[in-house]
C-alpha cells in the first residue's frame, strides 16, 4: 500500500523525517509522499537519509489556499524537481504567513493570552501556523487541548482568528502546473456539500489534475462518491492518511488503504 498525504515537524506534524521513514517501513508502505504545508524541507531532509529499498519517497506539498473566505488545500506532487519560480513563490507565501502570525500573536495578547510569535516559531520550525499557536496556548494554560485552543481562539469563527490572504485554489492549481507538478484537491469532504461537485467541475476545467478520493476523513461512501466524480471529470485519484503524528493521534500512517495503481496512473 501507499500513503500520499503525510506531514513532518517541518510543518504541522510532530514526527521528524527519520521517524516518519521508520514508521513507513514498519507499516509496510511501498511509496510515501511527504506533503508538508508550503515547504519541501521535510522531503529534502528525508531524501538524504538511508531509505528502505522497498520504499519510494515522493516529493509532495500541501498548499494552504482559500476558497471564497474559507481555507482549502491543494496537494502537489513533483516527480522531477520543481521550477525555481515555484520555489520563489513559496518563499513569498511564507513571508505573507509570517505577517499573519504577527497579527495573530497581537490579537491573542489583546485577549489576554501572553504569547509571542517567536515562541510559536520555536515549535513550528520551517512553517508556523495555527496548530503551533494552539500547542503554545495549551502549554501556557490558556487552553485545555489543541481542539479547545481552536474552538476558543483560532478557528475561523473564533475570537482571535486573523485571516491569511493565501492564494485561491485557482492560483494554486496554476502555480503547481507552472512549477512542473500534479495538483490534487485535498480532502474534498471538507467542502460544503451543496458546492462539492460544482467546485470540482469548475476546478477540473481550470487544470486540476486529480482528486483526493481516499482520506482519513472520508467514509467508504464518501470515497465511492469522489471516485465517481473523479471518473466523471477525468481526474486522477490520490489518497492518504493525512498523518500528523501526535497532533492527530487517531490517524495512523498507512491507515487509509490506497492501491499503488493510482500512483502509477498519476505518474503516467
Amino acid at each position: 500500500m501507499i500513503d500520499l498525504h503525510t506531514h513532518t515537524n517541518h510543518s504541522d506534524g510532530s514526527d521528524t523525517p527519520p521517524e516518519l521513514l521508520r514508521l513507513a517501513a514498519e507499516a509496510g508502505l511501498t511509496a510515501l509522499a511527504i506533503t508538508d504545508h508550503d515547504t519541501f524541507s521535510g522531503y529534502e531532509e528525508a531524501v538524504l537519509l538511508p531509505n528502505p529499498p522497498s520504499l519510494e519517497l515522493i516529493r509532495g506539498i500541501e498548499l494552504s489556499c482559500r476558497q471564497e473566505h474559507r481555507s482549502a488545500h491543494l496537494l502537489g506532487y513533483f516527480f522531477e524537481p520543481p521550477e525555481p519560480a515555484f520555489l520563489k513563490w513559496l518563499e513569498q507565501m511564507r513571508a505573507s504567513r509570517r505577517d499573519r502570525n504577527l497579527r495573530l500573536a497581537k490579537r491573542l495578547r489583546e485577549l489576554g493570552a501572553e504569547v509571542d510569535v517567536a515562541e510559536a516559531e520555536a515549535i513550528g520550525r520551517t512553517i508556523t501556523g495555527r496548530p503551533h499557536f494552539a500547542r503554545l496556548l495549551v502549554s501556557k494554560g490558556y487552553a485545555r487541548s489543541i481542539d479547545d485552543a481552536f474552538r476558543r481562539y483560532l478557528s475561523e469563527d473564533a475570537s482571535a482568528y486573523v485571516e491569511w490572504r493565501g492564494p485561491t485554489l485557482e492560483e494554486g492549481i496554476q502555480k503547481i502546473c507552472e512549477g512542473g507538478g500534479i495538483s490534487s484537491l485535498a480532502h474534498p469532504v471538507r467542502i460544503n456539500n451543496p458546492w462539492q461537485e460544482e467546485l470540482i467541475r469548475r476546478l477540473s476545467e481550470l487544470g486540476l489534475n486529480a482528486l483526493e478520493v481516499f482520506h482519513s476523513d472520508h467514509s467508504p461512501e464518501d470515497a465511492a462518491r469522489f471516485l465517481r466524480l473523479a471518473a466523471r471529470y477525468r481526474l486522477g485519484v490520490t489518497g492518504g492518511s493525512d498523518y500528523h503524528g501526535v497532533i492527530k493521534p487517531s490517524v495512523r500512517l498507512g491507515s487509509v488503504k490506497v492501491e499503488p495503481r493510482w500512483l502509477e496512473a498519476l505518474r503516467a
